[in-house]
């Protein structure tokens, strides 16, 4: 009943969409008619004047005219091509088991079953239309999948149109961490939702929403004074037409929900609980994922290629970590859901290439300054490169600030290259004690001079550190940052298609505005100087104490001291950024035998 119920109020709402396109047709032809019924009374001599023979001119050419713009704006909104989500496309015979399980779940749901199956680097589940011509033509199938659908009855299917059924796009992140139950509970609202999408009002209404949307895109590119005005009358029309099915498609859309839920009730409903539980568990795991260890290596210009598989780890530390989710570790011994794929490696490397694109920007393909790196060469290719990298900038800003490579740490007996790059001088600077010299220099128009004046607003806005010096140096590793962020961007090319047989589907969106989810704003100078100065006690610790890089799932890059996570040094490196106390931080260091005097190695 309730499946019933929910499919009527969708068929409702998609009829009334369908009266607003009816209505704006009607407006359209209007000044026709009544150009018709001028003409025609004028030549039956009905009627007739001297005034009625400038009107009949007057409101032919008014109708000329509205048919001449509504036929302008039938083909725009037909034409243009609806926005498609970034997926990657999983052939039937890469996942032949997938296919199966959910062509299975459809005939138990009695909905046609979708007509593909692609992946999305995110943690949610939809269908999405791909029928528009824009976007190619869809491959025939063997089999009928939209026939024995209620209400597609009636006709033969080469004597009708019949809406081909959606695509089926899943969040990657599902396929390694559920299990094969768990990933066929969750998806069964989401299958269910093709049979509204067969009826044919709901398709027909969401095909004129689509267009409409379309048409409003196409109208907001930035083109010539010409076409901006004539586009501009599209747009206006097609956002008004917009406005009016609002209401009509959200509440289509909720009838749709309903009905596929409702649908969905007598499938695998007690799993579906567990599995909902284990979705929220993904999406925590798959963020800390992305900000914590993907974040660090696309900065570096590196792509992990194994990123879903990064998932199960992490998640299985968060289970051993957090005793609320130790009893989902133990479902690790039922047969995973990646196993419906026959190459779940380069699927994976595909959907973790399409996730730093989306996320971070990247290019489409490999080259010298991108290239994917495995987890076991993480520590190495990353996080030892990203220290060395952040702690040679660091040093760069202080020599164009003017402070003295010579220490006082450093200038003593033992200290084998006073003028190389120490952790005692950054040490030096930042304390309140005496520092060493630096250039004072009273040019307006020094760079210097220009990023200490940056600090003040540095300090005011981003609620930055007191220590003077911190904040010029917090405002100079800024400015380095962003010219090198822009260097890049202006260099770095953008190729429009992926290599390989499993790819990004390219060809559907368009990616001239990536990363289209960018995964955090700008890191702040305080986080930026905080980052800095822990790369530089992490190199002086690799190279005079023994230690290691490592990588923490949860945390990203770590520092590894006698095979043991160091997980104390944050809070001493912002006493000394903050307050500009060193002494924690020499604690910590003599604690552990590392020589703030001695140069490092930087990249």
């Amino acid at each position: 009943m309730g499946v019933e119920v929910g499919a009527q109020a969708a068929r409702s709402r998609a009829l009334a969409v369908l009266r607003v396109r009816s209505r704006a047709l009607a407006v359209a032809l209007l000044p026709a008619a009544v150009a018709v019924v001028l003409l025609v009374g004028g030549s039956t001599g009905h009627i007739d004047g001297p005034g009625w023979a400038v009107t009949r001119w007057i409101v032919s050419g008014f109708a000329l005219f509205v048919l001449l713009a509504a036929a302008g704006i039938a083909l725009v909104v037909v034409r243009s091509r609806p926005a498609v989500s970034p997926t990657v496309t999983i052939a039937e015979e890469s996942a032949p088991d997938l296919y199966r399980m959910v062509r299975d779940l459809a005939d138990r749901l009695e909905v046609p079953a979708p007509s593909a199956i692609a992946l999305t680097p995110d943690c949610d589940s939809w269908l999405e239309d791909r029928t528009h011509r824009a976007h190619g033509t869809p491959r025939p199938e063997a089999r009928d999948e939209i026939a024995g659908v209620p209400g597609v009855r009636g006709l033969p299917s080469a004597h009708r149109r019949t809406p081909a059924a959606p695509v089926l796009v899943i969040g990657s992140p599902f396929l390694w961490w559920m299990r094969v139950g768990e990933l066929r509970a969750v998806l069964a609202p989401v299958v269910a939702g093709t049979g509204p999408s067969a009826h044919p009002d709901i398709a027909a209404a969401r095909r004129f929403i689509r267009g409409l949307d379309a048409a409003v895109a196409v109208t907001s590119e930035p083109r010539g004074p010409l076409s901006r005005t004539v586009l501009g009358g599209v747009g206006w029309v097609a956002r008004l037409l917009l406005r009016s099915c609002r209401v009509h498609a959200a509440e289509m859309e909720r009838g749709v929900a309903a009905a596929a839920a409702e649908r969905a009730q007598a499938v695998d409903y007690g799993l579906r609980i567990v599995a909902q539980e284990q979705v929220g568990l993904a999406y925590a795991g798959w963020d800390r994922l992305l900000t914590r260890v993907a974040l660090p290596a696309w900065r570096m210009g590196r792509w992990p290629s194994r990123l879903d598989a990064g998932v199960v780890a992490a998640l299985t530390e968060l289970s051993r970590r957090d005793r609320l989710a130790e009893g989902f570790a133990s479902r690790l011994g039922e047969r995973p859901a990646c196993d419906l794929l026959e190459e779940p490696g380069a699927i994976d490397e595909a959907a973790s290439l399409l996730a730093a694109r989306l996320f971070h920007g990247g290019p489409a393909e490999t080259g010298p300054d991108w290239a994917p790196v495995d987890w076991d060469e993480y520590p190495d290719e990353v996080v030892d490169r990203k220290w060395r990298t952040d702690a040679a900038r660091l040093h760069r800003v202080l020599d164009a600030l003017g402070v003295s490579r010579a220490s006082g740490a450093g200038s003593g007996a033992g200290a084998s290259d006073p003028e190389g790059p120490t952790l005692a001088r950054v040490m030096d600077h930042l304390s309140d004690g005496e520092p060493g010299e630096s250039r004072e220099s009273g040019d307006p128009g020094d760079p210097v001079v220009v990023e200490r004046l940056e600090a003040a607003a540095y300090e005011e806005e981003d609620g930055g550190p007191e220590n003077e010096r911190s904040s010029a140096l917090a405002a100079g590793l800024s400015a380095e940052v962003a010219r090198e962020e822009a260097a890049v961007s202006a260099g770095a090319g953008a190729p429009s298609g992926a290599a390989g047989q499993v790819g990004p589907d390219t060809a559907l969106w368009d990616d001239g505005s990536l990363p289209l989810f960018p995964l955090q704003p700008p890191r702040t100078g305080r986080e930026l100087l905080a980052d800095h100065v822990t790369a530089m006690v992490c190199c002086a610790a690799m190279d005079t104490a023994g230690a290691a890089p490592g990588l923490d799932w949860l945390d990203g890059p770590s520092l590894l001291i006698n095979g043991e996570r160091s997980v104390d040094l944050g809070p001493r490196v912002l006493s000394l950024i903050e307050e500009g106390d060193p002494a924690p931080l020499r604690t910590w260091l003599l604690h552990l035998g590392i020589r703030p005097e001695k140069p490092v190695r930087l990249v």
